[in-house]
Order: C-alpha cells, then structure tokens, then sequence
C-alpha cells in the first residue's frame, strides 16, 4: 500500500490524517444515532437501527507504518422496541409502535472516546511537526 496510489510510502502525516478521518466517521455514526434516538416507526422493519463503524488495519511495508481505513459503516442488529401507544399516529393495528433502539448513554460514551482520540492524534501530529521545525533550524 501507498499514499493514494501515487507510489510514495506513507508519511507520519499521512497516518495521522487517516487516523483522525477514523475518528470523524466514529463521530458522525454516533451523531447520527443520536439524532434518532426515540424516534418510532409503524412497523418493526421501518425502525431505525444503529450505526456501527468497522475500521481494518492497512500496514505500508515501504515505510513500516500502519494505519486505518474505515471497512464499512453498518446498521445494528439490536431489535427495536415494541411500545404499546394505541394514540400514536403511526401506530398498527395492534396499537404498537417500535422505538429505535438506540442506547444514548453508550452512544455518548462512543462519541467523547472519538472525540479524545482525534485529540490525542491531533497533539501527536503537533508533537512531530514541532520536532521536524525544531530539526530544521539545526546548524
């Protein structure tokens, strides 16, 4: 693997770009989750299922760095809830409705874990650049 096709082996910047990229896609899943937490549908089929990220390794042997790439986003397979609410619009023959089923609490934590990494990559790809300036002005 190399830098978008181009040939040249991975950079330092290269990976942390990758890695913050990961850590946005976290993010907007959970984001997304979020914003649809509550929600109901008529039918179990039409209810909203979480989203899952799944991120894989790539390792660049030219230059010895490994880094992520997202391998698909998913809808969960958690089931959404039955709720009886026989007034509700949306609501089937039997007076149910089905109610994402989306754990707010998890998905916060899922977001303030992303948000920290992309920090903690942030301060590394400062660290570096910070080194390679410091590097530089060297006589």
């Amino acid at each position: 693997m190399s830098m978008a096709g181009t040939g040249q082996p991975l950079s330092l910047f290269d990976v942390t770009a990758r890695a913050m990229s990961a850590q946005l896609v976290r993010m907007n899943a959970s984001a997304s989750n979020l914003a649809n937490a509550g929600n109901v549908a008529a039918s179990q089929d039409a209810a909203y299922r979480p989203l899952r990220p799944v991120f894989a390794e790539e390792l660049d042997r030219s230059s010895g760095l490994a880094t992520v790439r997202v391998a698909g986003v998913y809808r969960s397979d958690a089931a959404p809830v039955r709720m009886h609410d026989p007034d509700h619009p949306l609501a089937d023959a039997n007076g149910d409705v089905w109610e994402a089923p989306v754990d707010e609490n998890a998905e916060l934590v899922e977001m303030m874990e992303s948000a920290r990494q992309y920090q903690n990559v942030v301060e590394a790809m400062q660290t570096a650049k910070q080194l390679m300036l410091e590097t530089m002005r060297m006589k």
